[in-house]
């Protein structure tokens, strides 16, 4: 009898195995305050929340489930309830609204990181996300070309990309980080990607960061928006560079491309707050650098 318990639950172990999980996440203490306000939510601090969620994860892992994580967003939590009827005070709710989140909201990949990684690398993911479909709606609505008949977003998206690549291709070996900022009217997006380049030229980066900073840009160039491009190089990749490396460019409206940044514009840029336009104090151990200047593309730049 006891091999028989034995044996079924090796089965069942197995079966668990070809079961995906997905598990929603609180990321932050204003989500965790506001669930809190359920009576089916019994959890009474945001930091024991987490213990008790990483060792759930750590349990799934090593039971060797695929497993990922959904970014639980309480005020869409509510809303989903709303439009499906459903009492928000229960957990088989939030079961369902964590299984929609899975379909059509952030997810990302346990891989056993610990919490206090997890937690930033999907809060990136939700801002890339968020980053994209903001950006993409723009390109939706530009339209096409009076003229030759182009569709005007497929092509400034185009340019960018093009105006991406040239970049990293000029950065060459080492690892880089490029920050994006669009002042586009009324969703201003911005935007990071970190990139490695092997000493083979193989690029090493995240998809959906890259498509979220390529998405930016083409907004800005797309609706003549201000904004630029920062890209910031590791001194160990470096040879014998002991300070940070920091370039920029800025989108010209005028050619629809990327124009090259001066060391004092440069400068200027990246010691500027950026909402207060006040001036900061240098970062120790930054060098200030000019752009490169990228070949623009042939064809009319506005189509």
């Amino acid at each position: 009898m006891a091999h028989s318990r034995s044996r079924k639950r090796s089965r069942y172990r197995a079966l668990r195995r070809e079961v995906p999980s997905i598990v929603g996440v609180l990321a932050d203490e204003t989500h965790f305050a506001r669930m809190r306000g359920y009576a089916s939510f019994t959890f009474g601090d945001h930091q024991n929340y987490l213990r008790r969620l990483e060792g759930l994860l750590r349990a799934l892992a090593a039971q060797h489930v695929h497993l990922h994580v959904a970014l639980f967003d309480p005020v869409g939590f509510e809303l989903f309830c709303q439009e499906e009827r459903l009492d928000p005070d229960t957990s088989a709710s939030r079961t369902r609204y964590t299984a929609e989140v899975a379909t059509l909201g952030t997810t990302m990949p346990y891989r056993g990181q610990p919490i206090g990684q997890l937690l930033p690398q999907l809060l990136d993911a939700h801002a890339c996300r968020l980053t994209w479909e903001a950006g993409a709606d723009v390109l939706a609505h530009t339209g096409t070309c009076t003229e030759c008949g182009a569709d005007i977003g497929r092509a400034v998206f185009d340019r960018a990309a093009r105006a991406l690549a040239l970049v990293l291709e000029a950065a060459g070996t080492g690892t880089h980080h490029l920050v994006g900022s669009v002042a586009v009217p009324g969703i201003p997006l911005v935007t990071a990607l970190d990139v490695r380049r092997a000493p083979d030229g193989e690029l090493h980066a995240q998809e959906e960061a890259a498509l979220a900073l390529t998405t930016a840009l083409a907004a800005g160039l797309a609706t003549a928006s201000p904004g630029g491009l920062v890209l910031r190089t590791d001194p160990a990749d470096e040879d014998g560079a002991a300070r940070d490396l920091v370039r920029g460019w800025r989108l010209d409206p005028e050619t629809c491309w990327l124009r090259a940044l001066t060391a004092a514009e440069v400068f200027a840029a990246y010691c500027t707050d950026p909402v207060t336009r006040e001036p900061v104090a240098p970062e120790p151990g930054v060098e200030h650098a000019p752009g490169f200047d990228l070949p623009a593309p042939g064809g009319d730049p506005h189509c």
